[in-house]
């Protein structure tokens, strides 16, 4: 790669990663799922006047939203506010190995050992985690999160057999969908959205933004011109590193605890994670979508 390319796949890494330390800067100030639509609302308004409407596409990005909008991010951020950090960016990794075994069944795309083996050692990783005394209240949350990574990746493979579509029509069509299904959810099960609105920070707002500008902005106009320049052996190694930058991030602003039960299970998701991903040919794209 380019020493410019290698510079803005890092740029992308460290913005996903400390993404979490975000996420968990907004939940301090806005309900959960009120402050996901606060999120899409934006996206869409940013996206949607900007790009043609992929009409052959809209009904599966229609499903595509109901899965991240009205599953996958309500999970993941009811998750996070009981959930540090360091842990969540670790947790979510499960979306890869989740993703590879349904591949198998949607494409018939045969694992291989050591995918198997990848499989295996993600998901040991995320269960010495949780063997953790200090998650031990926290373990539904936990769930939260894993089951979040499985929705993600059922989106992802929905995604690959949608087909080719533009990743800013995507995400902004998307977007539309899934903020009012957002806010529904919201106003049914959570209370304070008007308040919290009123007494929002200019963190709480910097926050949203950062999700929006950042992470579905810059950051995907970034990362697909590369996907597309050059070959996955090139580009998915440099994914491996979110979950380092979201532990870092963790610890160094938020002040997580860097426990030897989070190092040891994060090496080993990690390591079962890059079983799966390092190999010559994928059976499943990355995914258009952000997992926070």
């Amino acid at each position: 790669m380019a020493l410019r390319d290698m510079a803005a796949a890092l740029a992308i890494m460290v913005i996903w990663g400390f993404n979490f330390v975000v996420a968990k800067w907004a939940l301090a100030e806005f309900p959960p799922v009120f402050a996901m639509f606060l999120r899409f609302a934006l996206v869409a308004a940013m996206l949607v006047p900007l790009v043609r409407v992929p009409r052959e596409r809209l009904v599966g990005i229609g499903i595509f939203g109901v899965l991240l909008g009205g599953i996958h991010f309500p999970m993941m951020f009811r998750g996070l506010t009981q959930v540090d950090a360091s842990t969540a960016s670790i947790a979510i990794q499960l979306q890869v190995p989740f993703a590879a075994m349904m591949a198998a069944v949607v494409f018939k795309d045969r694992p291989t050992w050591r995918q198997v083996l990848g499989m295996a050692i993600a998901f040991g990783g995320v269960v010495v985690i949780a063997g953790e005394p200090r998650l031990s209240a926290s373990l539904v949350h936990l769930a939260l999160i894993v089951g979040a990574s499985f929705v993600f990746a059922i989106a992802n493979i929905h995604v690959k057999r949608m087909g080719p579509v533009d990743v800013f029509a995507l995400n902004g069509w998307m977007s539309l969908f899934a903020a009012p299904l957002l806010l529904g959810t919201s106003l049914a099960t959570e209370q304070g959205q008007w308040e919290a609105l009123g007494a929002a920070t200019w963190l709480g707002w910097a926050s949203i933004l950062y999700m929006v500008v950042l992470v579905t902005g810059i950051s995907y106009g970034l990362w697909y011109p590369l996907l597309t320049r050059y070959d996955v052996s090139q580009t998915m190694p440099w994914t491996l590193t979110v979950p380092i930058f979201g532990v870092l991030s963790g610890v160094l602003v938020l002040g997580d605890p860097l426990t030897p039960a989070l190092i040891l299970g994060g090496a080993l998701t990690l390591v079962g994670v890059a079983l799966i991903v390092l190999r010559p040919k994928r059976a499943v794209e990355p995914a258009a979508g952000s997992t926070t």
